[in-house]
């Protein structure tokens, strides 16, 4: 598909009503550590807590009126599954949520908070597209997918829109990268609307499908994800991965340690509350910061949705 400046415009037209334009932070003591200027694009303020309601939104509202009246069904760790029980509740329509058993429980009271309906599966991706299935053949909901899916991948390029709109110098924007909805979406922003400015990613070693698929050409799976960044333990799908090839610069991998460090340190300098899939681009520039010495880089902080009775710290 060819995607065009327009289609990010209208996107971002399209969610106004169901979004907050969340604020963008920096920070002198995190600049002076890094070397470089850092513009934090404040995704942990967005409603439910993460980007992903830019996506869910943006999906939800271009479906039928049919297609409403069937409501919708996803799988999701936590923050899709969040934004799309938000967004169905404010757009008046049923949302079915498959949850991985290991899911954090701060997230699935979140989930029901909103008003989605949870099934628990085997926390397997196969398993969850499976359920995933089941309930769409059963109910006749339209199945949403997290990052790999036309609306939403343009929903979550608007949170990079706008900070190129505040910020339209930028020489670098950062994101962490799961299933490459937020990565690809901020790609396409960052060719359309900034000055030569590159996308780079974040990846844990532990889960950095990602890194080794730009690397072979191909989607790559991750045969094991213990990592602390919960929400990035998903792969690339067919819709993001044709666009991360072609925009993003490369993919920088962080190991466990790093990722809670510049958790921690965004947390203690910037006093706001992160995920660890939050830091991971944060941990990315500070282990190659000699390379963003002295520029511009905008981050963005995808979400804040953490257990606080389970910290690494």
């Amino acid at each position: 598909m060819n995607y065009t400046k327009e289609d990010l415009l209208n996107c971002h037209e399209k969610i106004k009503p169901f979004i907050h334009r969340t604020p963008v932070l920096t920070s002198q003591a995190l600049n002076e550590i890094s070397g470089a200027k850092i513009y934090f694009k404040c995704e942990n303020f967005q409603r439910m807590g993460a980007f992903k309601m830019r996506g869910a939104a943006h999906a939800i509202s271009n479906l039928t009126d049919g297609q409403k009246a069937n409501g919708v069904v996803t799988h999701s760790s936590g923050n899709f599954a969040q934004a799309v029980s938000l967004s169905a509740k404010m757009q008046g329509i049923k949302a079915y949520i498959v949850m991985p058993s290991n899911a954090p429980q701060v997230k699935k009271d979140a989930v029901k908070g909103y008003g989605g309906m949870i099934t628990e599966c085997e926390p397997n991706i196969d398993i969850r597209q499976a359920t995933t299935d089941k309930i769409s053949a059963e109910t006749g909901a339209t199945k949403l997918h997290p990052s790999n899916q036309v609306d939403v991948i343009l929903g979550q390029g608007t949170a990079a829109l706008e900070l190129l709109e505040d910020y339209p110098d930028l020489n670098v924007v950062m994101t962490p990268i799961g299933g490459g909805g937020l990565i690809a979406g901020t790609a396409l922003a960052a060719h359309f609307f900034g000055k030569n400015c590159k996308t780079i990613g974040g990846e844990p070693f532990q889960a950095d499908d990602a890194y080794r698929s730009l690397l072979s050409g191909k989607i790559e799976t991750n045969k094991t994800a213990d990592t602390i960044a919960d929400g990035l333990r998903t792969i690339l799908g067919n819709h993001n991965f044709p666009i991360i090839q072609e925009y993003v610069d490369r993919i920088i991998r962080v190991e466990e340690d790093e990722i809670i460090a510049a958790m921690r340190l965004i947390w203690e300098r910037m006093k706001i509350i992160i995920e660890p899939s939050c830091a991971v681009p944060f941990a990315a520039l500070l282990r190659e910061k000699e390379k963003f010495a002295g520029k511009k880089v905008g981050i963005i902080l995808s979400g804040g949705n953490v257990d606080l009775g389970n910290l690494p710290f």
